[in-house]
């Protein structure tokens, strides 16, 4: 397991809360050299978070015999990081994901996006540019999102094709909130 990060002891704690033994194997992280590790056959199990192995899975073994224990032994979530300081820089990222929760949250596809923009609904209209006000929120014209959703799809369009499609991972908690999810898109001020 890698040496540097929370992983030897999320693993400790779980064997221990659960009175299993193991021996541990510590590999130097810095070019992921536990992979090679588990794939070259010197240990059983791999333990890293749940999108690194599916990756792994499909782009370090070539296949998918491999398989990944649906068991979460901790909550460590992910997400989109910025560098401090660079408050334009966090605007755009943190609107533009949510941008692609809210369209998929009004059912905005890439498909009927074009369809949409007739739609009266005016958190819709906003959302999509057609009333003014989005824009102002990350310095651009009031269209970026239309054009993102346009381009690339909702959120769940983007993680079908990249997660779900490329390396095979459910979307498990990263559904809407009303789909049993975590995604909770964060309204559009006035």
């Amino acid at each position: 397991m890698p040496s540097n990060t929370t992983v030897p002891k999320n693993v400790s704690d779980f064997f221990g809360r659960n009175g299993l033994s193991f021996q541990a194997a510590f590999v130097d992280n810095s070019d992921f050299g536990y992979l090679d590790v588990f794939f070259q056959g010197f240990c059983d199990v791999v333990v890293t978070d749940i999108s690194h192995l599916a990756s792994a899975r499909i782009l370090r073994a070539k296949t998918k015999l491999y398989e990944i224990l649906p068991l979460q032994i901790s909550k460590e979530p992910l997400s989109a990081a910025v560098r401090h300081g660079d408050d334009e820089w966090f605007d755009l990222v943190f609107w533009s994901i949510n941008a692609l929760i809210l369209a998929e949250d009004y059912g905005i596809t890439s498909q009927n996006v074009d369809k949409k923009l007739l739609d009266p609904n005016p958190k819709i209209q906003k959302l999509l540019g057609v009333a003014p006000g989005i824009g102002k929120l990350v310095n651009l014209d009031d269209k970026w999102a239309y054009r993102i959703i346009k381009t690339h799809g909702n959120y769940a369009e983007l993680y079908r094709h990249n997660i779900i499609q490329k390396i095979g991972l459910g979307r498990g908690v990263n559904k809407l909130w009303k789909e049993g999810g975590l995604l909770y898109p964060t309204p559009i001020p006035d």
